[in-house]
């Protein structure tokens, strides 16, 4: 699953599905790809008998991903504890993103929301880190972030101009 020359990164994020999400492996893969440029299924082995995911292997903007699907109990799911980072260099790529992705799922503070699958996102502007290394800006900036849920790059860059 993960060698070969269709994997071109040393370390790879591979996601489980489980539980609630288990049998919705396949339709995540083409979600995840269809909201991405830069995004193809390079592989997919099913299990014929229960219609899921053995294992696949997927890219994101070039990212590679594999995902499987865990039949049987776990006592585990996706959690906040973990989060995959949008980094978007305008306003509209935060909007299309936070919608698209939040569709069926739930929003967070900062940035953050799970998507219908439980995955975890922070969906950010790029300029973020900019806004929050001065620490002459950083601190109005977190309290303007504090404050939203979609991230909004003319706010937070009005709280580090103030």
């Amino acid at each position: 699953m993960l060698g070969g020359p269709k994997w071109r990164q040393k370390i790879a994020p591979a996601l489980l599905f489980v539980k609630d999400v288990f049998g919705k492996g396949e339709e995540a893969i083409g979600f995840y790809t269809s909201l991405f440029k830069n995004s193809k299924i390079e592989s997919i082995a099913r299990d014929e008998a229960s219609k899921t995911v053995m294992h696949a292997v997927f890219s994101l903007d070039g990212q590679n991903f594999a995902l499987m699907e865990g039949p049987g109990t776990h006592d585990f799911t996706f959690s906040l504890a973990f989060s995959f980072v949008v980094n978007c260099q305008t306003q509209e790529e935060i909007d299309t993103y936070w919608q698209k992705l939040a569709a069926g799922g739930s929003t967070e503070q900062c940035g953050w929301l799970k998507d219908k699958y439980g995955v975890s996102w922070q969906v950010v502007p790029a300029v973020m880190a900019d806004l929050m290394t001065d620490p002459r800006k950083s601190e109005n900036v977190m309290s303007a972030m504090l404050k939203m849920k979609k991230l909004d790059i003319k706010k937070l860059k009005e709280a580090a101009a103030s």
